[in-house]
């Protein structure tokens, strides 16, 4: 193939995404209801308590919006620090938090049958951990976040509730809307 075939291979390719995405296609990003049906059917759902069912899927939404926020914080850390310190970055990070990040992928790796956090360090660190980075790399994100204790505050805050949500709990409507302001307020701030 020379380089005229592929330059127009290429650019039939790009034709065709944009109409499919004309056409309303659904993209593989979107979770849906047939989605949702078929885990639940993979999950047993019909054999688990309804009331508790309810519950969790109540605490589902919370979830998402935290697991969603958790990694957007985990891709900003990495693109901050990758940008100030280069591809060797997390050599900058504290040694507790690339000691334990380590060991976690370790364990990760013994049971090659189950699928892994991620390919990365930063994907084995605690919620804590990524503001403790935040910390003790302050310079790094100042003129991201403007303000050292309003980001302590605020991913302390979300912390609580992550724990409680991520480990079977139940938050009250004031935490959830306590955590849908501090989302917003990060994402406003940076960006």
């Amino acid at each position: 193939m020379n380089q005229m075939d592929l330059y127009a291979f290429v650019y039939r390719g790009v034709l065709t995404e944009e109409a499919l995405g004309r056409t309303g296609r659904r993209r593989r990003s979107h979770f849906g209801a047939e989605d949702a049906r078929e885990l639940q059917q993979s999950l047993s759902f019909d054999s688990l308590d309804p009331d508790l069912l309810a519950e969790g899927q109540r605490m589902s939404v919370v979830y998402a919006a935290v697991h969603a926020f958790e990694n957007a914080v985990r891709a900003m850390v990495t693109k901050a620090m990758s940008e100030k310190h280069g591809a060797n970055w997390w050599g900058k990070v504290p040694e507790r938090i690339r000691r334990t990040s380590k060991s976690r992928m370790e364990e990760d790796a013994k049971f090659r049958w189950h699928g892994a956090r991620g390919s990365n360090e930063i994907n084995y660190c605690d919620f804590g951990d990524l503001s403790s980075i935040i910390v003790t790399s302050w310079a790094v994100f100042e003129d991201l976040l403007g303000n050292l204790e309003w980001a302590k505050a605020t991913l302390t805050s979300l912390e609580k509730s992550r724990n409680i949500v991520m480990h079977g709990g139940t938050v009250a409507k004031e935490d959830v809307e306590r955590i849908g302001m501090n989302i917003r307020d990060w994402i406003r701030q940076a960006g």
